[in-house]
């Protein structure tokens, strides 16, 4: 069945869906921010607990607190990759509560990366969304 995109919620078992191919593309980001910040957990801690949420072994609630740790690494970090990188984690993370977070992932990487690199990785999201979620993330099929 094809999530409404007006549904900024949707099930669970979606959320849970959305929250895998998000993890897997934030991270590819993740050098970004280690880069800067090598010794901040926040990030890869935050995806582990997204990837227990899918596997039915974390609560949103939990979940939604480690969101909010990557929205503080941003602003902790002080060039606008690592903060973009943080902000596209944070997002994907916040999947679990609010599916809607799962059209900040493209605007945040985009923001992360330039050039040819940009648009690699963001063929690369779209490429490994599952096809029903097209147009619940990305507003369009093509």
């Amino acid at each position: 069945m094809e999530p409404d995109a007006k549904d900024l919620v949707l099930a669970e078992e979606d959320r849970r869906e959305l929250v895998r191919w998000s993890v897997a593309c934030v991270e590819r980001l993740l050098p970004l921010f280690a880069a800067e910040r090598p010794h901040d957990r926040r990030l890869s801690e935050a995806l582990q607990g997204a990837l227990a949420f899918a596997d039915s072994q974390l609560t949103v609630g939990p979940v939604r607190q480690l969101a909010f740790g990557c929205h503080a690494a941003a602003r902790d970090a002080s060039s606008p990759s690592a903060t973009a990188a943080a902000r596209a984690c944070g997002q994907a993370v916040a999947i679990a509560h609010m599916a809607g977070h799962s059209r900040q992932v493209a605007p945040y990487t985009a923001k992360a990366l330039t050039g040819p690199a940009r648009d690699l990785e963001l063929d690369w999201q779209r490429a490994h969304l599952p096809t029903r979620f097209l147009v619940y993330v990305y507003g369009q099929t093509g």
